[in-house]
């Protein structure tokens, strides 16, 4: 029988198979690519592949990214038995590890052998005392793009003690040596401004409680390079003019010399002293110091709505000659501006037609006695008990409301005493803000929170009228003028909230309203918000809701988190973000389809993203994609 010859039906085709598994490799490395574009934006494919530092991080437990000088040199001049050096740098690793940040201890002669260019910081506490090569190396250092960290007056003694004076902090820093901060009292108040990376979710206006027995030191900003974050000036107990002295009393400043940053303080951190509160924002603030010299990105919400560089609020007390009052109307009326009035409920009633009128120039709230002092060195408050001031809240609210129709939304006590009693009734009167003489608080509202409800307070921020004219005896319209004017450009360069009083028998004559208008005028002219105080606790009461989250996700992309938990849609928010990189081609875009997109600007000098948020909905929460 004949055998037939063909192919096999069936069969596999190779190439076919080949192809087909190549095609697939191809889109599933496709596909990974664009998952990893989407989670860590633009980037190259040499950051996927291992680096020799990762190798050893992975096998040898990692490098530190921080050194921090032990100097004998600084320590050779301290008393015999003294552990102040060891102290200042026990202080810095605990605050080091409480932020996860990783560190050694290296020793002068390290430092003169240049083993610190290894780390991205440099820290020198107290590190009065150094050697010249030891200068010369921390110049190289931070020339070259290194950070360094220091305190008090680096450099200022050469190795074997001689005094060699102010010329490192003075070429590196570029401040000038003010002076030092006397130890008459044990601590002294050093306020910090808001609106700056270091700053970043600390309240404007904070007065850091430093102690005063390593005799800190003031500066004052000489170079464009420099920044001056803090400032040691007291209007309330120091003499000088506001102006001159702000500038001359600068106790942490940060900037640029050559490639490299530099964060200074004039003082060490462990002479930082206070309530459990004032230890939270310490670290804060370091936590942000250590962010910017590693360049890391820092976002925080801007303190006013945007245009606005602070905020301010006319305050009119209607007391003796409360016709008084009338004088105000018209500028009220010419500045398009409103005003928060209060009165005591007693003069109200006597006066109801003129308290009804007050609706139209602002809101209405009144002045309650809810006790007082017995003497002026009382350090007791002699406050009425809970159920007394609820009575007396409640009434004077209700007296108020029933002649102007309107609600009374905060309250003044009578000598801006209150206490945890008072928060309590206020809440229970349904009040939203109390306005407060406190002379130790900061310069923005703040949210005090009891049980599940909340209660603003408002600080005195500024000398009013009884001081300008009754205390100091100014009657001339100029000098009033320009005391109320340095008041405003202090509270201008914390970034703050300006509470102006006013009285219907001081500044409110009519030989004086006028200052009034010019004080108004000169606060517009400066972009400074000029509104009620219940417009400034909405805005406040909101703002305080924002959370923020931003982290760094690849070389290229920073990813911005931000919600709204609170109970109202807030709008004119404006997100400062500071990328601390070399941003170029800058992109903003969203995590999900259908997210409100954000305006912003970029200046490119500082490396400060701007994002202008509206309408961000209750519950709401935005996640935005940085990409350059």
């Amino acid at each position: 029988m004949a055998l037939k010859s063909g192919k096999k039906k069936g069969g596999v085709n190779h190439f076919t198979l080949l192809f087909s598994g190549l095609l697939f490799l191809g889109a599933s490395i496709l596909i990974y690519y664009l998952i990893l574009q989407g989670v860590y934006g633009k980037f190259g494919l040499s950051e996927f592949v291992p680096r020799v530092d990762i190798l050893e991080s992975f096998l040898l437990g990692g490098k530190a990214d921080v050194a921090i000088l032990y100097s004998k040199h600084t320590e050779n001049m301290l008393p015999d038995g003294s552990t102040w050096l060891s102290d200042n740098i026990t202080t810095w690793k605990r605050f080091l590890r409480n932020n996860k940040i990783s560190y050694e201890v290296i020793s002068d002669e390290a430092l003169e052998a240049g083993k610190h260019f290894k780390y991205k910081v440099l820290i020198l506490p107290g590190s009065k005392s150094l050697s010249d090569e030891e200068i010369v190396q921390i110049k190289r250092y931070i020339d070259s793009g290194g950070s360094i960290f220091a305190t008090s007056g680096t450099a200022s003694y050469s190795d074997d003690g001689k005094w060699r004076g102010w010329e490192f902090v003075s070429e590196v820093f570029g401040i000038r040596f003010s002076g030092e901060i006397n130890s008459d009292n044990s601590s002294r108040i050093h306020t910090l401004r808001g609106g700056l990376p270091l700053t970043a979710n600390i309240p404007t206006g904070y007065p850091l409680k430093i102690a005063t027995w390593d005799k800190p030191m003031a500066v004052e900003v000489l170079d464009p390079r420099t920044t001056q974050v803090s400032f040691w000036y007291n209007y309330r107990v120091d003499n000088g003019l506001a102006r001159e002295e702000l500038k001359k009393s600068a106790g942490i400043i940060y900037g640029n010399y050559g490639k490299g940053r530099f964060v200074w303080m004039g003082f060490e951190i462990n002479s930082v002293i206070g309530e459990q509160e004032d230890y939270i924002y310490f670290d804060r603030l370091f936590n942000n110091c250590m962010s910017w010299l590693s360049y890391d990105p820092i976002a925080y919400i801007k303190e006013w709505p945007a245009g606005y560089e602070a905020a301010a609020v006319l305050m009119p007390t209607l007391g003796e000659d409360v016709n008084n009052i009338k004088n105000l109307f018209g500028v009220l009326t010419s500045e398009k501006i409103k005003a928060s009035f209060f009165v005591d409920p007693f003069i109200a009633q006597q006066n109801s037609v003129l308290v009804k009128s007050l609706i139209d120039y602002g809101d209405v709230s009144p002045i309650v006695d809810i006790g007082y002092l017995s003497s002026v060195n009382d350090t007791v408050n002699k406050l009425n008990s809970f159920k007394m001031q609820l009575e007396k809240l409640k009434n004077a609210k209700t007296a108020i409301e029933r002649i102007t129709k309107k609600t009374a939304p905060g309250v003044y006590p009578y000598y801006g005493l209150f206490d945890q009693n008072t928060l309590k009734a206020l809440i229970g009167a349904k009040y939203r803000f109390v306005v407060t003489d406190s002379l130790t608080d900061r310069s923005v509202p703040r949210t005090v929170i009891l049980d599940k409800s909340r209660i603003m307070s408002m600080t005195k921020t500024a000398r009013d009228d009884y001081e300008i004219i009754r205390d100091f005896g100014l009657i001339q319209p100029d000098f009033q003028f320009y005391t109320y004017q340095e008041d405003i450009d202090r509270l201008l360069f914390e970034g703050g909230l300006y509470l102006l009083k006013l009285h219907t028998d001081y500044q409110l004559k009519p030989e004086f309203t006028n200052v009034v208008k010019d004080v108004i005028r000169d606060l517009k002219s400066k972009n400074i918000w000029v509104t009620t105080a219940s417009e400034i606790e909405k805005w406040y009461a909101n703002r305080n809701y924002i959370e923020i989250k931003v982290n760094r996700r690849g070389r290229n992309r920073v990813a911005v988190i931000i919600s709204n938990p609170g109970k109202e849609t807030i709008s004119g928010l404006i997100l400062n973000i500071n990328m601390n990189d070399d941003v170029k081609n800058l992109h903003i875009s969203s995590e999900l389809i259908g997210t409100a997109p954000a305006k912003y600007q970029f200046n490119k000098d500082t490396k400060m993203v701007y994002m202008y948020l509206d309408n961000l909905k209750e519950s709401e929460s935005r996640t935005y994609y940085l990409d350059y």
